[in-house]
């Protein structure tokens, strides 16, 4: 690192080019990131759809996702109020189960 520093009546300045500091910044950043990552549970780390969106993704009525989820086919998940579908289940579904009520 190549930086100027200046000592002038009990204050310290540090010059550092900006290139440099951007580098600290994207590395911690980075590392925070993959931190988190490590610790995000398997629930925090799925992705889930929207009915609208499972039903264009699998080209199937909304009456069809319905059905599905009363026979636990493809279950859904409720956020506050919202209905939703895990992709992981979608998946399975497309590799040949259904979420079978997880």
């Amino acid at each position: 690192m190549s930086e100027d520093i200046i000592f002038n009546e009990g204050k310290v300045s540090i010059t550092i080019p900006i290139q440099e500091i951007k580098a600290l910044v994207h590395y911690c950043v980075s590392e925070t990131l993959h931190e988190y990552e490590l610790t995000r549970t398997k629930e925090e780390r799925e992705t889930f759809l929207s009915r609208d969106e499972v039903s264009r993704l699998l080209n199937v009525d909304l009456s069809t996702l319905w059905r599905w989820n009363k026979e636990g086919y493809l279950c859904t998940v409720n956020f506050g109020g919202k209905v939703r579908y895990r992709l992981s289940d979608i998946n399975a579904l497309a590799e040949g189960g259904g979420s079978h009520g997880k």
